[in-house]
């Protein structure tokens, strides 16, 4: 299992890369609740933190394919 730095880490590249090269996905960054705290777990845990990766990188793996990255040129 990766440490809490390491998911950080992951979630900034992706985050990162999301931002650059496909722009039009940002606006499903803020949907996403699996960072949101709530009264029942209001700590950001491992196991939240992966499940947040997951998701972006799903997002990620599902759009990209389809799309033509900002980032690169034809």
């Amino acid at each position: 299992m990766k440490t809490e730095k390491e998911l950080n880490e992951n979630i900034s590249k992706i985050t990162m890369t999301i931002r650059k090269e496909f722009p039009e996905l940002i606006k499903f960054l803020n949907e996403m609740p699996e960072t949101i705290p709530d009264a029942l777990h209001p700590e950001i845990t491992i196991k939240i933190l992966q499940d947040y990766f997951n998701s972006l990188e799903n997002l990620l793996l599902k759009y990209a394919p389809n799309h033509i990255s900002m980032g690169r040129t034809l």
